[in-house]
């Protein structure tokens, strides 16, 4: 409803703040004034609210405190990130096995707001945050849609999971709130098929949102489905946000075509905050002002310069209750040694290459990303899409979705080629199915490394 909007914006939220102490607005203007600063004042900054952070972990949470007689020793002489560097990078999987040291001594715990991530590649971890945390997350979030002109309270449709670990009581409520103080509705993203694509056109229409918001596979899926069957949604989008997943140049492509309206890259993660959002002029700038970052090596884990990929490692700045230094996200990426020409002073990533699970491994040693058999398939008509799974580094499953109407038995071939031309003479068993099913939480993922990243000799 067209009251939606200002009501949240003029009652819910000043209540909100007034009420709860909720200081979103407030980070939101703090990022925005940053934006504007210099590079070398940005990462004055960014070093002043690591050295606070650090001396925080190695007095207060047992994971570090072995840390603390280095860290004494330094006396403030050695920059924050030099020492950053001598802690171990945190995987998942150590901190899944060893969460409560990770806990603050002495943590209210009426503070603690328990999170857990999707489990979409594996088990899902369960942490920690405080409500400034989340806080300063959201702000991220809402400047990076304030560059489209999107303000809170705006309607929006997301295409998302369904919040399924939630009994039927549980989920009315969730809905009940994302519609009337979040201005949301919800299609979910594994309930996509050609047959409902009305019902969803007309909950588009009826609802009148200013933007769009989902996993990129999703989103393009939607898209995909629209111009095959020649629908039009009919309402003008400030924007269309995709998140949660890498957002391929083909899927952009889609989205763009059927929704007549900007692509917007969001990069964040449950477990990470939101880390960077794409401008108007199409950098990716990352809120140093909550997070700092590092790209390494996959296996040497040494620190890589700007413009080389690798793995990424997140430390948030602001994260008391539960701190996280050198958290392996899962992610990698490519760090931009230039600045946008939009003239903000955040950082930029050159480039988001999706999940480390998503690297494979050649049978010479070397690293080849899932991306790769993007490029071999989306250019045949044969298939309406796929994926491609590295169960060991010589042996792979490829599945593969026929397009009835143009599929040509020889274009079979031509991806093994591309395969073997990438990864060596590899063995790939060929799976045709009538659909690639997403996960639980309604991601759907084309490229699966199944084997540690590294070739025996």
């Amino acid at each position: 409803m067209p009251l939606t909007g200002p009501l949240i914006r003029r009652v819910h939220w000043p209540l909100m703040e007034r009420f709860k102490q909720n200081r979103t607005r407030v980070y939101i203007n703090d990022l925005r004034e940053a934006q504007n600063l210099s590079i070398e004042k940005l990462r004055a900054r960014q070093s002043a609210k690591l050295g606070q952070l650090l001396e925080h972990a190695v007095h207060h949470v047992p994971a570090y405190t072995e840390f603390a007689e280095e860290w004494h020793a330094s006396g403030g002489s050695e920059e924050p990130s030099r020492f950053l560097q001598r802690l171990p990078q945190l995987e998942k999987s150590r901190f899944r096995q060893e969460a409560d040291r990770y806990v603050t001594i002495g943590a209210n715990p009426a503070e603690l707001i328990a999170n857990r991530t999707g489990g979409s590649t594996g088990e899902p971890t369960r942490f920690y945050l405080d409500r400034p945390t989340v806080e300063r997350y959201e702000a991220a979030r809402w400047l990076g849609l304030s560059w489209y002109g999107i303000r809170i309270g705006d309607p929006s449709v997301m295409i998302w999971g369904s919040p399924i670990e939630l009994n039927r009581q549980d989920a009315r409520r969730y809905q009940l709130k994302e519609r009337w103080l979040k201005n949301r509705l919800m299609i979910p993203a594994y309930d996509l098929d050609q047959s409902r694509i009305d019902d969803h056109v007309r909950t588009i229409r009826r609802f009148r949102p200013v933007y769009l918001y989902g996993y990129a596979s999703a989103l393009a899926l939607l898209a995909e489905i629209m111009l095959q069957t020649g629908r039009k949604l009919g309402v003008p989008l400030k924007a269309v946000v995709s998140t949660a997943e890498t957002l391929h140049d083909h899927q952009r492509k889609l989205i763009a075509e059927a929704f007549k309206a900007p692509v917007v890259n969001e990069y964040g993660a449950r477990d990470g905050g939101i880390i960077a959002y794409q401008c108007p002029a199409s950098g990716m700038h990352a809120f140093s002002e909550n997070c700092y970052l590092e790209v390494v090596d996959p296996v040497t884990g040494v620190q890589l310069p700007d413009g080389k990929t690798g793995v990424l490692l997140v430390t948030d700045l602001y994260n008391r209750v539960m701190p996280r230094l050198r958290y392996q996200l899962g992610d990698m990426l490519a760090l931009s040694p230039k600045t946008c020409t939009c003239g903000m002073g955040y950082p930029v990533l050159q480039e988001i290459d999706g999940r480390v699970d998503d690297m494979f491994v050649s049978l010479n040693g070397s690293f080849v990303h899932g991306h790769f058999i993007n490029h071999i398939i989306r250019n045949m008509e044969s298939f309406r899409t796929f994926q491609l799974v590295q169960h060991e580094p010589w042996r792979l499953t490829l599945r593969l979705v026929k397009d009835p109407e143009h599929f040509r038995a020889d274009d079979e071939e031509k991806v093994l080629q591309g395969i073997r031309s990438a990864l060596g003479d590899v063995r790939v068993q060929v799976e045709y199915v009538e659909h690639i099913s997403p996960t639980a939480s309604g991601k759907t993922r084309y490229a699966i490394r199944e084997c540690p990243l590294t070739v025996s000799p």
